[in-house]
This record gives C-alpha cells, sequence and structure tokens, in this order.
C-alpha cells in the first residue's frame, strides 16, 4: 500500500504536461500559438544571425518625415540572440544630400547626428484583415520614438491609411504609447485621427518593470473594425464605417505593409542627453487569417 503514492507521484509526472512559462524580458523561443478559427499565414521570428532577410525587408534611406533626427540606415538593424535589434546611435558625419541655402530640411542639414533603422515590407509582403502580432521591447529613453505601424499599399498618405500598433513618443511632454488609426481627408496631407494614448506611468504603476519587459502589440482588423491592443489590453477600436477618404475609398479595404522603426527627436523628444545606444528589439512578427 506504500508504493500507492509512490507511483501516483510517477503516473502525474509523466502523462501531465510540463508548461514552461515564457521569461518577459527575453525573446520568446517557442513556436507559434494556435489561434481559433485562424491559420499563421506570416511568421518572422527573427531566429538567425545577421542583417533582416532580404525577401521580407526592405530599407528606408536618409532623413525621411517629421523632421527627426536620425539618418536611417540598414547597418543599424541586425538579428541576434532570437531578435532583431534596431540601434539609435549618435554618429557624425556629412550629411551626402547637403546642398547650402536649400529650404529643405533634409537637405539644409549639414551634418548628420544620429543613426537608426526603419525596416518595411513594402512590394514583398502584405496582407488583408488578420491577426497581426508582434513581441517587442522598447527603450523609453528620452528622443526615442519606436513605432511598429501599416500602410496600404495604394494611394499617397493618408488616403492610403495608417495603423500605428505602437508608438512611444512624448505628446505634451508626457511618456506614453498610442494606438493611432488615421485615414484621408479633403485636404491633402491631412489625416483624420482615431487615437488613444496610454502614459508609461500608468502602465508603471501597475508593474514598474514593464519598461525592461517585451510586450504583445496586436491588431485585430476585418471588414468591419480594428482593433489594437497591448497585452490583450484594448486599447482603441475603430470602425471602418468612420474612415471612408474624401473620394469615397476605404484606405482599409486594401492590403497593408508593415514597417517597424526606431526614430529619434522630434516628438520623442531630445535625445541629446541620453545613454546610446538606443534600442528598439523585435521578437517575431506574426499575421493569423480566417479559414476559408
Amino acid at each position: 500500500m506504500k508504493l500507492l503514492p509512490i507511483l501516483i507521484i510517477l503516473f502525474s509526472s509523466i502523462v501531465s504536461p510540463i508548461v514552461a512559462s515564457t521569461n518577459p524580458c527575453t525573446p520568446d523561443a517557442s513556436q507559434p500559438k494556435k489561434v481559433a478559427g485562424m491559420i499563421l499565414v506570416f511568421s518572422e521570428e527573427f531566429n538567425y544571425e545577421g542583417a533582416p532577410n532580404p525577401e521580407i525587408w526592405s530599407f528606408e534611406n536618409g532623413f525621411q518625415r517629421n523632421e527627426e533626427l536620425q539618418w536611417y540606415q540598414s547597418k543599424n538593424a541586425n538579428c541576434k540572440n532570437g531578435c532583431l535589434v534596431i540601434e539609435g546611435k549618435k554618429e557624425n558625419f556629412p550629411n551626402p544630400n547637403y546642398i547650402p541655402e536649400s529650404k529643405s530640411w533634409k537637405t539644409n542639414r549639414q551634418n548628420v547626428n544620429y543613426t537608426a533603422a526603419s525596416l518595411i515590407s513594402m512590394d514583398k509582403k502584405s496582407w488583408l484583415f488578420g491577426r497581426f502580432e508582434v513581441r517587442a521591447r522598447i527603450d523609453t529613453a528620452m528622443g526615442a520614438w519606436p513605432a511598429i505601424w501599416t500602410l496600404g499599399i495604394d494611394k499617397e498618405w493618408p488616403s492610403c491609411g495608417e495603423v500605428d500598433m505602437l508608438e512611444f513618443y512624448r505628446p505634451d511632454g508626457v511618456p506614453s504609447i498610442l494606438a493611432n488609426v488615421a485615414s484621408g481627408t479633403n485636404v491633402r496631407y491631412k489625416g483624420k485621427w482615431d487615437s488613444v494614448k496610454k502614459t508609461l506611468a500608468s502602465l508603471m504603476a501597475k508593474d514598474k518593470k514593464w519598461p525592461e519587459k517585451f510586450h504583445i502589440w496586436r491588431m485585430d482588423w476585418n471588414k468591419d473594425s480594428i482593433n489594437l491592443y497591448v497585452d490583450d489590453e484594448l486599447l482603441n477600436t475603430t470602425l471602418l464605417s468612420e474612415t471612408i477618404n474624401a473620394d469615397g475609398s476605404n484606405p482599409f479595404l486594401q492590403p497593408h505593409y508593415l514597417l517597424l522603426n526606431l526614430a529619434l527627436g522630434a516628438n520623442g523628444g531630445d535625445p541629446s542627453q541620453s545613454g546610446f545606444p538606443i534600442t528598439f528589439e523585435v521578437d517575431y512578427v506574426r499575421v493569423y487569417q480566417t479559414k476559408k
């Protein structure tokens, strides 16, 4: 009779699966989870070393938008230890596009003082509807402006449509994460925004180690709505009935491609006193779509 408890323990250890919890401060090496009623149509796990996969990603180059400080270059993005690591760096070299007396901010800066990287899947990977999941860890240093976002494949901005699954910057000087959706208006280059922000202070009130951890940013997008989440907390819901462009088109009834970038300066604040490199780490990108 004394053997019975031992046998029960041994049997339980054999039939009970060992569930390993994911360390929130390290990359997740587990296989993509299954989502009921959906199939995994794209997975970029970054489980390789060196430059990001050129069959998936292209790079933006130089000065791009918002009068940000960084010069985008591909060498600031590398895959290592199971993550894509985008680094913002302090550097100093002549602006290759410098034009004395130019009125354009892109060409009247004589020097480049900061560098970073922006990856885009344009013309390589795009999707219409689905669940998008990106696990990433952001740097909350002054000056950092990391983003996970999508743009539509047709029409100029903002009539192409923009979804910001993640932005982190400083609206009115307050460090915050933002979840945004933009569509076009009858004024060129003026977007109609549906924007929600959550302060870093409120996130850290619940978890003081929030900036040290990876988090899952998610978009659930279908023909009726776009729902944006972080760690399964719903941040923003946008109805597609409210995203009609001035010409009657809807930018969210077309495929979108993905952008992963780290900007510096502008809305991110002044990075001059921050420690470098500033990093943006992306563990994986996964896209699920409804079974047909």
